[in-house]
């Protein structure tokens, strides 16, 4: 009895400090009801999974919302990010003949997005001496959709990737739907989710915590500045 009172609060702590982009904010709104909710807060292991793509089965978002080429957007949590690890934000260019509520993520559509300035960034990575992640404590992650992104529909994906057990990384991910106005002819380079990061990858199968790194690339491809 004594065992199970001491290992039923810790894992108790473990599950609380998990956590779910529950929120998109855009052009200086904020909807939970353009995000694909995660069913719960248990983070997507298998980087082969299609869970990779907007989370496991997520429920229906209920709006797509639109944002002007060149606006902030960006995702609030429902916690606190606890787990070490990296983050970035991707946008996914929904095919023709589909909307962004009916598009599944399939295909090579996805890329991450900033703009020129410093300002804005479309993916955290890690400081040093002492080492520690960016996203360290954060509780939302913003970005902005720059001038030159082709008009349309879209999915907004962001993901946080806790990397607090080595060579486990878990994957924290929401989708949010979007349709981008008053935008360009650019042509960013674009990825497949899944198959955009393999297990082997080394910000993925990294111990960040023996030895300490003393330098670290967030996994997946560098951001498009437009």
């Amino acid at each position: 009895m004594k065992f199970l009172a001491v290992i039923l609060p810790f894992f108790a702590t473990q599950v609380s400090a998990h956590y779910i982009w529950t929120t998109v904010m855009a052009g200086g709104l904020s909807s939970n009801a353009a995000v694909r909710q995660p069913l719960n807060n248990t983070p997507v292991e298998a980087v082969t999974s299609q869970a990779m793509v907007c989370n496991n089965n997520p429920r229906p978002a209920s709006e797509t919302i639109t944002v002007a080429a060149g606006s902030t957007v960006g995702f609030k949590l429902d916690n606190t990010l606890y787990h070490q690890g990296p983050a970035a934000i991707y946008l996914g260019q929904v095919p023709s003949g589909q909307t962004a509520a009916s598009w599944n993520g399939a295909g090579s559509a996805w890329f991450k997005a900033r703009t020129h300035t410093h300002t804005f960034i479309a993916e955290w990575g890690a400081r040093f001496n002492p080492f520690q992640f960016t996203t360290q404590n954060l509780s939302q992650l913003s970005t902005t959709i720059p001038r030159n992104t082709p008009s349309g529909d879209y999915l907004l994906r962001v993901e946080q990737i806790g990397l607090h057990v080595a060579g486990k990384p878990q994957y924290y991910i929401s989708c949010a739907q979007i349709t981008v106005t008053g935008g360009g002819s650019g042509n960013p380079p674009r990825v497949s989710i899944p198959g955009y990061v393999s297990a082997s990858d080394p910000g993925l199968s990294v111990n960040i915590y023996n030895p300490v790194p003393t330098s670290y690339t967030v996994p997946g491809p560098r951001p498009w500045t437009g």
